[in-house]
């Protein structure tokens, strides 16, 4: 099972403008609001339509604007969950259920289908309850039910959990993990939360402005998520631009000190390094820093640090474990950033043009 899309679609000043592909995986969409995310699954399920391209599910062509080939939302076997489920308010758990099971022309069969569904999703006590008469995490649990019923050929998840509070959050990941293991075929998951992707997704896509910046497995979109809006998304807190002051050599203007890196890619930008990558004590990328904050965290501490001599500059952030720091806890501080935990981006697409 895969899914191939390469589509345009103009709204107003904003320009969508996407392609990837994924197969028998989770591919997640890793964007702030407003980036595309949402719009992308909508067009392949029908209710948006693209200005330009095509999309080809499992072989069979949902879209192609130069064909003028444009199914139907119903014909293109396709399972979006919006964020607030969508289920229907007059109906109860069972009938929401059965009416995402209307793909089946035997009336058995769609009834069998609905039975093994509910005790699937461990719904047959709530199977006579409303939608009101729900939790947000028995809703999202119908929805996806319901979708599952219909033997959809991909699953699409827009913001499954934004509705849910966050101490629930995590237990109905795991059920959502089970349902992708258990459905084998590919999913598409849109989400603004780099753990939550993390943990849910195989591949990540990350989109800015429309477009995808940069693609790949999980692991390697986080050690080198590639551009700006990539390390910010996926939680790079310390960024700086540079100017070039050698091959392997830079000034991090933000920061107001001067780094040492292994390489230096002509489209390099910008620096950045995770927190919790800054050692304590001498090193490669040595700085002498003023402690300016300490910020108490359940079970970590981050330490806000500004370079000696550099008044006008941005501080960098330290986290680190509450022992090292009770041990270290000073007014000043030296740091070493490694170069090997130095991230050299790319300018955002949309700031490249």
């Amino acid at each position: 099972m895969s899914i191939s899309v390469d589509i345009e679609k103009k709204l107003g000043s904003f320009r969508l403008r996407v392609k990837f592909e994924a197969a028998d995986e989770t591919l997640a969409l890793l964007g702030a609001s407003g980036c595309g995310k949402s719009m992308t699954l909508k067009c392949i399920a029908g209710i948006e339509t693209p200005d330009k391209g095509r999309i080809v599910l499992d072989g069979v062509t949902l879209f192609d604007a130069e064909k003028n080939i444009n199914l139907p939302p119903q014909e293109r076997h396709v399972g979006l969950m919006f964020q607030n489920y969508a289920l229907f308010p007059n109906m109860t758990v069972a009938q929401n259920i059965r009416a995402g099971a209307k793909r089946s022309k035997s009336k058995a069969e769609r009834e069998q289908a609905v039975r093994q569904i509910i005790d699937r999703f461990a719904l047959a006590d709530l199977a006579d309850r409303y939608p009101h008469q729900l939790s947000g995490g028995q809703q999202q649990r119908v929805a996806l039910a319901r979708i599952m019923v219909s033997g959809p050929r991909i699953l699409l998840l827009d913001e499954p959990f934004s509705a849910l509070d966050t101490h629930l959050r995590f237990r109905l990941e795991q059920e959502v993990r089970d349902a992708i293991r258990s459905f084998g075929k590919t999913v598409l998951l849109v989400s603004h939360e780099r753990n939550e992707v993390y943990r849910m997704a195989d591949s990540i896509a990350v989109m800015n402005g429309g477009r995808i910046e940069v693609c790949g497995e999980k692991k390697s979109v986080f050690a080198a998520p590639g551009t700006k809006t990539g390390a910010l998304l996926t939680g790079c807190k310390n960024i700086s631009k540079i100017d070039r002051l050698s091959s392997n050599r830079i000034h991090a203007a933000d920061w107001g000190i001067d780094l040492s890196v292994n390489e230096l890619p002509e489209q390099a930008r910008y620096v950045g390094i995770r927190m919790h990558d800054i050692r304590p004590g001498e090193g490669e990328n040595s700085v002498l820093c003023s402690v300016e904050e300490v910020i108490d965290n359940p079970f970590s501490v981050t330490v806000i640090l500004r370079p000696d001599g550099a008044k006008a500059a941005l501080p960098l952030s330290w986290k680190t474990e509450k022992e090292t720091w009770k041990n270290l806890q000073a007014d000043t501080l030296r740091i070493s950033l490694p170069p090997d935990a130095l991230l050299l981006l790319k300018a955002d697409a949309e700031d490249a043009e």
